[in-house]
């Protein structure tokens, strides 16, 4: 699952031992990862390559409809 901190916070990764970065990273499906949710520490995001994607989709949907 892709993940962000939630503004103004630094939420460690403990299996890469550093800090998770603004823009987000892909974390294993874990209790800390869930905590950190349930905690509302981090927000479960979309990577930015999966919104280049969805909207290359809806860009060649809106086309097709033309």
């Amino acid at each position: 699952m892709f993940v962000k901190p939630a503004p103004g916070l630094r939420i460690p990764d403990p299996d890469l031992h550093d800090f998770l970065p603004e823009q987000g990273r892909e974390v294993p499906d874990a209790p800390y990862w869930q905590r950190r949710i349930h905690d509302q520490d981090v927000l479960i995001a979309v990577a930015v390559a999966e919104k280049s994607a969805m909207a290359d989709a809806a860009t060649s949907k809106n086309r097709s409809k033309e």
